[in-house]
């Protein structure tokens, strides 16, 4: 399915490169949203031919990076700006808004030679092996996590994101919630001094990973798991129930954020209470200048954000997403209501 969507981005922008004051659109960052971004594009593109949209993949860190150095209007990412992010920003273009965009699962997949089952994994269990505590598929926290599963006496394999990534914040910030070790010797960020494992690049270079080395773990989102064919586990939510990784699920997660939803739409729903919340669930965000310094492509992005919001949410379960609750919907438009060029509103009412 992605394989398609990134051939008809393609086609779409190679049908297009001679159609007049046609008004480009460029965004970067996050691997974690990148299936669902593309198709957005892609769609948004047939309604409004006259407006092209580019988005480089390239992790969450690198997305901010260039939007804060302004040679992106929309930077993608899985992690809210931080405080020193946002006044980086301020400094260079102005005041940002998060909009979220979509909800998502992070998932734990596995290549474990003789096993193809579905694993259950709890939180302390998986932070000890990212902490190298626990280095054989037959330690027993594990067995007693599976005890139908027959483990290989074999090691390990830890692989985690190289670069900047808006999942490892996410898989950190879940780690940080379910073991006082892991926030205090490796913390929260998109970027991390990891204990061991193997660094791969993108989503698609972690998948890559664990599909061809036998004995390997990683963490990715779910499309990028369905699309290689990994197994990937059921995980031990805060309420002590397993469950896998579904747009019902992550849905659940997200069910009561928008009752304690801060006003810069930056928020946390892991390891979220609920029997059917999955416990590796998050928001990811398109972030874009208040400010806009081109009132044409200023207002052609904000068109952009809007329609994903709203009518783009649909297309959302179709490639394992869960859509924005009505609520959250909302609370987008108002914030793109902010938008403005030299004073002037860009959001059509």
């Amino acid at each position: 399915m992605l394989k398609k969507i990134i051939l008809s981005m393609a086609v779409t922008a190679l049908l297009s490169s001679g159609i007049d004051a046609q008004t480009v659109i460029n965004g970067a960052g996050s691997t974690f949203i990148y299936p669902m971004f593309s198709l957005w594009s892609s769609e948004y593109h047939k309604i409004k031919p006259d407006v092209q949209i580019n988005y480089q993949s390239i992790g969450s860190g690198g997305g901010i990076r260039q939007l804060i150095s302004g040679t992106v209007e929309i930077g993608a990412t899985d992690a809210p700006l931080t405080d020193e992010q946002i006044a980086d920003a301020a400094k260079a273009h102005g005041p940002v808004l998060h909009i979220p965009e979509a909800l998502g699962a992070v998932v734990v997949m596995y290549n474990i030679p003789g096993v193809n089952k579905t694993l259950k994994f709890d939180g302390p269990t998986l932070a000890d092996i990212y902490l190298g505590k626990i280095r054989d598929w037959n330690d027993q926290r594990i067995k007693k996590l599976n005890p139908e599963v027959n483990f290989p006496d074999k090691p390990i394999i830890v692989v985690h994101r190289a670069d900047g990534s808006g999942t490892t914040y996410i898989w950190a910030d879940y780690l940080s919630k379910v073991s006082l070790e892991w926030k205090e010797k490796v913390g929260v960020s998109t970027s991390l001094n990891w204990p061991v494992g193997i660094g791969a690049k993108g989503s698609e270079g972690v998948s890559g990973q664990v599909e061809r080395t036998p004995g390997a773990i990683g963490y990715v989102e779910l499309t990028y798991a369905l699309q290689n064919n990994i197994l990937y586990a059921d995980i031990k939510n805060r309420d002590g129930y397993y469950v896998k990784p579904t747009v019902e699920s992550v849905t659940f997660a997200a069910a009561g954020a928008a009752k304690t939803m801060p006003k810069d739409l930056r928020f946390s729903i892991t390891n979220a209470p609920g029997k059917e919340s999955y416990p590796i669930s998050s928001a990811t965000w398109l972030v874009i200048y208040q400010n806009q310094p081109d009132y044409q492509k200023g207002k052609a992005t904000v068109d952009f954000v809007e329609w994903v919001v709203t009518k783009g949410q649909k297309m959302c379960a179709g490639l394992h997403y869960a859509p924005l609750p009505p609520q959250l919907q909302k609370m987008c438009i108002q914030k793109l209501e902010l938008a403005n060029y030299n004073n002037k509103k860009l959001l059509a009412k």
